[in-house]
Order: C-alpha cells, then sequence, then structure tokens
C-alpha cells in the first residue's frame, strides 16, 4: 500500500486558500482577514508565514505558474491539443479566466513585481510553442508562436464574455490554417468531441 500523503504545512494551507479564494474572487476583494478566517488561524500567524500580502500574492501566481508536462506526441498534436485542453477547462463551472491576466488587470501595470511574472508565464507558453514550431522545421516559428498565443488569450476572453466553452474550438480552427498556412499537415488531425456549455446554478 503507499503511504498516506504528508499533511499540509500551514504554510501550504495559507497558500492554498489564498489560491482559492483570490483566483474565485479577486485579489482586491479578499484581504488576509478573509483568508485567516478561513482557515481558522490569526493574522499574526498568517504574517509568520507571508510578511505582507503582496508576498502572499507573488506566491499564489508562482503556484500557477505550471510548465507544460513533457509529451511523446507528435508537435501538431500536441499544439492543437492546447486547444482541446482549454476547452476542457472552459467548461468547468471555477472557470474565472487567466488568473496572471486578472492580477495585472486589478492591480495596474504599474505593480512590477505582478506584471514580472505575469510576463514570465505569458512568455512561457510562447517559447513552448515555439519549440513545437521548430521541430515541425517552420519557418517562422517566432511569428507564428506570437500568433498562436494570442488564439489562445482571445479564446479565453471571448468565453468569458459568452460563457461558451466552444470558443476553444474556433480558435483550434484558425491554428489549424495558420498552421497549414506554414506547411504543417493537419488534416489528419480527428475532430474534437464536443463540450458540453457550462449549466447555470439554477438547472
Amino acid at each position: 500500500m503507499a503511504p498516506p500523503p504528508a499533511p499540509q504545512t500551514m504554510k501550504e494551507r495559507i497558500l492554498q486558500t489564498a489560491d482559492k479564494l483570490f483566483y474565485l474572487q479577486g485579489i482586491r476583494a479578499i484581504g488576509v482577514d478573509t483568508i485567516a478566517a478561513e482557515i481558522g488561524i490569526s493574522k499574526r500567524t498568517l504574517y509568520n508565514h507571508f510578511p505582507s500580502k503582496d508576498a502572499l500574492i507573488a506566491a499564489y501566481l508562482e503556484r500557477r505558474f505550471v510548465h507544460a508536462r513533457p509529451s511523446d506526441k507528435p508537435p501538431a498534436e500536441q499544439i492543437l491539443g492546447t486547444f482541446d485542453s482549454l476547452e476542457r477547462r472552459f467548461a468547468a463551472k471555477d472557470f474565472r479566466g487567466c488568473p496572471f491576466v486578472n492580477a495585472v488587470a486589478e492591480l495596474g501595470p504599474t505593480d512590477r513585481a505582478v506584471k514580472k511574472i505575469a510576463i514570465a508565464f505569458k512568455e512561457s507558453r510562447r517559447v513552448w510553442f515555439r519549440e513545437r514550431l521548430t521541430e515541425l522545421g517552420v519557418t517562422e516559428a517566432d511569428a507564428l508562436a506570437t500568433q498562436l498565443v494570442l488564439l489562445v488569450d482571445g479564446s479565453i476572453a471571448q468565453d468569458l464574455v459568452r460563457d461558451d466553452p466552444a470558443m476553444a474550438r474556433a480558435a483550434k480552427e484558425a491554428a489549424k490554417v495558420l498552421l497549414r498556412n506554414a506547411g504543417v499537415d493537419v488534416d489528419g488531425d480527428a475532430k474534437p468531441t464536443p463540450v458540453k456549455a457550462k449549466r447555470s446554478p439554477q438547472s
């Protein structure tokens, strides 16, 4: 039998709670008092682990900075699979957009620490696309990678406005056009299985 998971440290509990509340309700809307109360600890205990709200915000964004997992799938399939993953994420009831864009929008572009993390995350995604495109032998891999991340971010914005996971499918079709124009064969890709739209809490 596998050993039971190690109990969470207080720091992990604080960060997990902050992650949930910041993402679902907004960074400005949630103070350290709310986070401490949610866990059942004092503000002093919270500050023992995170000396300021700014430090907690930075830790929250760094926690969300997850690198793409290595894959044995063909590069084109990996690229298009990004949009399938987005469609599944859009269908989740707790989807509230990109946490990095949300943070910059809430705290403003003058918050250099937040903007630095957000730029690093977005650039890591762009570089991932560029690496896959380079594997495919695309000549203008850097420029096409930028266009693909614009499709990703555009589909996120459209889903937030329309509440429609099909926006990811539309972005995937646009990505196929860009890849074909770059000489990549994507005609053998199977059509994705449609994801049902989110249901309202009343349904």
